[in-house]
């Protein structure tokens, strides 16, 4: 049986964040990958002959500073593909809406469209900022735990409550007052312009099982502006996969070994403590720490199994909503499609079909009832515009995250995925006419191909909603918040615990802290 200090299952951005980390520290680590490369559903894939697209996350823009400075993924590959990412709001008749890091520029375009929006814009942004600065440094750390006498535990609180008391009277009143409600009452009070307000209410509901209209979605929105910190998105040249590769680099050269094509059946465990992994080949690897980075319904009912849990914790993992609502949309096209209306330099931007609140919270009203949306919101992407390597010469490759497209499909995927698939090239094409002429392969994962692609249960690329009652110390349930698990020598790494979802790398940094603080020195 081979031996290790620490074996972490998965290799996903997070689970090789962790594995780096550990290694610098010194220990000697595996990483365990089922599928045959690492990157989990950060990977750059090719669809059709010549066209390579990051076949599920496709824009950097929260990893954590930390990770990239530690890792110094600079030197170890990754490369931005052009400058700084525009978002424009697509509207079908030719009337786009630009928000630039160019702040005059933004100020311009708002104003085209509403003198008073343009005032307004800039004041409400910063202030969201300032808010999501107060929640930042609560991403790059163990959360702490309620009701313990712990002086941590405390101080931690302590500093939370500080940084949100040093924004002010006023602002920390705002702060409180928006953070439980709804996004479509923030934009729809502050702006009157429907593309601006759809524009910023996106974001506020990308990747979750929420409309704008729902309580909470202002906290999803702060949450990500939190995790962005002030960052640029930007596409990576070669795609995510290209940065998950340069975590595989710097956690090989601190000394990790990587194996891919090797998937973990169960967690071992003796003595009430885990104590290594078997494979599915039937191989067995000991360590006095297993770590993983898979969600954690697969980690605590499949990988572990019930009976090395308590039955209260056992049913907290089995009420986590963790059902996906989003679909990947990847096309490979023989020419450079056109927008009416966009000129071919923004083609690069980020492109978002979301023209007003009504249309969101319509889109998300279908996947309420088990249905997909008749007509989805989505953020489209081009990126070899700027990065040519992706697809041969004169040909492009398009990217687009849909939602809403419900993991518990009432009709099934299976039946319903060809009329799905054709009514996003439908709505696409009211946007960019005459583009399924232009369409030689197409790749549509719904929810249910990401749990069965990539091993997210329920689909859903958060491992898990965020929402109030699954963030901070309640991530992804009490007794399990800090990384840590009720099973001695088993930790968490993936976008399940703290801080959740995204390209971040911070759990795994997180949870490498946590390990190497809880068991390297004893």
């Amino acid at each position: 049986m081979s031996t290790f200090d620490a074996i972490v299952v998965g290799g996903g951005h997070n689970g090789l964040v962790c594995a780096a980390y550990l290694a610098r520290a010194g220990q000697r680590v595996v990483v365990l990958e089922a599928a045959a490369e690492v990157g989990g559903a950060a990977v750059t894939r090719e669809i059709a002959a010549g066209f390579r697209v990051s076949s599920c996350a496709h824009i950097l823009h929260q990893l954590n500073p930390q990770v990239w400075s530690d890792l110094d993924l600079e030197r170890n590959g990754v490369v931005a593909s052009s400058e700084p990412m525009p978002t424009i709001g697509l509207g079908a008749d030719g009337q786009h809406l630009k928000l630039s890091p160019d702040e005059i520029q933004t100020r311009a375009e708002i104003a085209a469209l509403s003198g008073a929006d343009a005032e307004r814009f800039h004041p409400l942004m910063a202030r969201l900022r300032r808010f999501a600065g107060a929640l930042e440094p609560l991403l790059g750390m163990s959360p702490p735990r309620l009701g313990t006498a712990d002086w941590s535990d405390r101080s931690a609180l302590l500093k939370l409550g500080w940084r949100v008391r040093r924004l002010g009277r006023d602002d920390m009143r705002e702060l409180l007052r928006i953070a439980g409600s709804n996004v479509a009452d923030l934009v729809e009070d502050t702006f009157e312009t429907e593309r601006l307000q759809g524009l910023l209410a996106f974001d506020a509901v990308l990747g979750t099982h929420l409309g704008p209209r729902s309580p909470t979605s202002m906290l999803t929105w702060l949450y990500r502006l939190a995790g962005e910190a002030g960052r640029a998105l930007v596409q990576p040249v070669g795609g995510m996969g290209a940065v998950t590769q340069a975590i595989a680099r710097a956690a090989q050269a601190a000394g990790a070994e990587i194996r891919t094509d090797t998937p973990v059946a169960r967690i071992l465990v003796e003595e009430d403590r885990a104590r290594g992994v078997a494979l599915d080949s039937g191989e067995r690897l000991s360590a006095p720490v297993v770590v993983s980075s898979a969600d954690p319904k697969r980690t605590f009912l499949s990988l572990l199994g019930v009976e090395h849990l308590d039955t209260g914790f056992v049913r907290r993992i089995r009420n986590l909503r963790m059902r996906g609502n989003v679909a990947k949309l990847n096309l490979a096209l023989e020419g450079q499609p056109e927008f009416t209306g966009l000129a071919s330099g923004d083609l690069g931007a980020r492109l978002v079909i979301a023209p007003s609140v009504d249309y969101l919270e319509q889109a998300f009203n279908a996947a309420k009832y088990g249905e997909y949306s008749p007509a989805p919101a989505m953020e489209i992407t081009i990126p070899s515009v700027h990065d040519s390597g992706l697809a041969p010469p004169g040909k492009h490759v398009l990217s687009a995250l849909v939602q809403y497209a419900p993991y518990g499909l009432k009709a099934g995927w299976d039946t319903a995925k060809p009329a799905f698939e054709q009514q996003v090239l439908s709505i696409l094409g009211a946007y960019a006419p005459g583009l399924d002429s232009l369409i030689s392969a197409r790749q549509l994962l719904t929810p249910f191909d990401l749990e069965r692609e990539y091993r997210l249960t329920g689909g859903h690329w958060h491992h898990g909603e965020l929402a109030f009652d699954q963030l901070l110390m309640l991530r992804p349930v009490p007794g399990a918040a800090q990384y840590a698990t009720p099973l001695p020598g088993l930790y968490l790494c993936g976008a399940g615990s703290h801080p959740g979802g995204g390209v971040m790398g911070a759990a795994g940094m997180n949870a490498a802290r946590e390990v190497i603080a809880r068991e390297v020195g004893e």
